[in-house]
């Protein structure tokens, strides 16, 4: 059966599915009802395995948010959420893969990320420690007495971060970093860095969490980010985020594992037999397919996980690039617009206040600087979002087109056509965001480890077989698809109690 998308054939396996009495020609071990990063990767570990597996997804196309298309003019391609994609280059899960140039072409852009002055000058994290603190001044030494130590044992240090509650692999290296990884940025910035150039670099790394950067830990955000930067570098995909997507769907077939499109499961009833299910779901998602088969207590609890502020998003068709006043703009495929330290903060604290900005942070993606395959010969696209209140359908296009003029005088004239979605219409487009939360959750420091709910096990439910493998999970959102793949290996951990011809108790 083939799907047409992203202008390339993509094909599926043909999966025979009655619907009206739930017969299957093939019988499946376990069932993954979402294919984004997490339930993908939680189905290849389940088939590296041997147990046979399907992926149900309720779009035309896989990816949750690895999803690449034309939303303004032909032949710009626009990523719809994920656009870099430094977690999937770092995360164990998909260094195990060792997914090939065939499969993925990474593109590293030699700046990871830019941050431009009022000044007209920018400052930048590069995959170099020296290079990145060569340019902080008098706060160069202080960088890099920060950063050196993880740097150079990133791998460790990462396999650490990604993961539950569990026993550092290096406990004296990761034990150093505790107090700073659950510590507010604000903290940080003051405590580390005399100037306000080196507080506002690290500003717009810590306001990716969507916390209040006075909240913790949004200094371990800062950090891990900073880390990648530093280590892998923040990568592109040549072609689109969705070409990551297809190359796990690809591997997943090889092992000989199932994916059926344009099925959106509405009620537990209507999916197939199985020994284990796993949601890549929000807690809300999972509450309306499993309804009152899930125990009250639990119910409860998943009503009360706590989201996010959602984010506005808007795509542009671009005539030329973006005509920056700081040169190192010009080599990073990312760019954070928001200024000083107090700015962004201001901007993050406003938010979770119902309030939306004038002056967003604003979190932006150049990909066509660097891939080719973006934009017809010449032109370019970009894309850039802000935060915004929970539910929010206020249009924030122009506050965002602001900052963004705000240092590159003359963008607007770039602009051919653009493309937009608010909060509320991130959630109508993937359930998974609720109130356009891209996050999957609040990772603050009580729900950082106790998502969706306080578990030693938090990938299982009270139900026997059925399990949550979304970023509402530890270690939280990102495309680096730790969450699926831990909960896969609670699922092969029960096997042994339930994989022996006893079905799920959901049913």
């Amino acid at each position: 059966m083939g799907r047409k998308g992203n202008n390339e054939c993509f094909v599926f396996r043909r999966v025979f599915i009655e619907r009206e009495r739930g017969d299957l020609l093939v019988n499946y071990d376990a069932i993954v009802i979402g294919s984004g990063p997490n339930g993908l990767a939680a189905a290849i570990t389940l088939a590296q395995n041997d147990l046979r597996v399907l992926v149900i997804e309720a779009r035309g196309t896989p990816g949750g948010g690895m999803r690449t298309q034309e939303l303004t003019l032909p032949g710009f391609r626009h990523d719809i959420c994920s656009a870099i994609h430094p977690l999937a280059q770092a995360s164990p899960f998909f260094r195990s893969l060792a997914l090939t140039s065939n499969e993925v072409e990474w593109i590293t852009p030699p700046v990871s990320l830019a941050h431009p002055l009022d000044d007209g000058t920018a400052l930048a994290v590069t995959p170099s420690l020296e290079e990145t603190a060569a340019r902080l001044g008098r706060d160069a030494k202080r960088w890099r007495h920060l950063f050196a130590p993880i740097v150079e044992r990133w791998p460790a240090f990462i396999d650490d971060l990604l993961a539950p509650l569990h026993l550092p692999r290096r406990p004296f290296l990761f034990g150093a970093y505790a107090p700073l990884l659950a510590a507010p940025a604000t903290w940080l910035a003051r405590a580390c860095f005399r100037d306000e150039r080196a507080r506002a670099l690290f500003a717009g790394m810590a306001a990716h969490s969507l916390l209040p950067l006075e909240r913790a830990p949004t200094a371990g955000v800062g950090l891990l980010l900073t880390l990648l930067a530093q280590s892998v570098g923040w990568p592109v995909a040549k072609g689109g985020s969705q070409t990551i997507a297809n190359a796990l769907v690809r591997r997943l077939q090889r092992l000989g594992g199932d994916v059926v499109c344009g099925w959106e499961v509405t009620d537990f009833a209507e999916l197939p037999p199985a020994q284990a299910y796993l949601f890549d779901t929000a807690p809300k998602g999972l509450l309306r397919i499993m309804g009152e088969r899930l125990p009250a207590r639990y119910r409860r609890r998943l009503e009360r996980f706590r989201y996010n502020p959602g984010v506005f998003k808007i795509d542009w068709a671009l005539e030329r690039p973006i005509p920056w006043k700081a040169e190192l703009c010009y080599r990073s495929a990312t760019v954070h617009i928001g200024g000083t330290f107090e700015e962004i903060a201001a901007s993050e604290r406003a938010v979770w206040q119902g309030k939306h900005p004038e002056r967003p942070f604003v979190l932006l993606a150049q990909q066509s600087l660097f891939d080719g395959t973006r934009a017809p010969a010449g032109k370019h696209a970009a894309w850039a979002y802000c935060h915004a209140p929970h539910g929010s359908e206020v249009d924030m296009s122009a506050a965002i087109e602001r900052q963004v003029e705000r240092f590159a005088p003359g963008f607007r004239d770039c602009i051919l056509a653009r493309a937009t979605r608010c909060a509320a219409e991130m959630e109508a487009y993937n359930p998974n965001y609720v109130g356009g939360d891209i996050n999957a959750g609040a990772q603050d420091l009580l729900q950082q480890f106790a998502r969706p709910a306080p578990s030693l096990v938090p990938y299982r439910t009270p139900l026997r077989g059925i399990y949550l493998c979304s970023s509402s999970t530890p270690p939280g959102g990102g495309v680096h698809g730790m969450c699926g793949y831990y909960a896969a290996q609670t699922v092969l951990r029960d096997w042994k109690s339930f994989g022996h011809g006893k079905q799920a108790t959901g049913r």
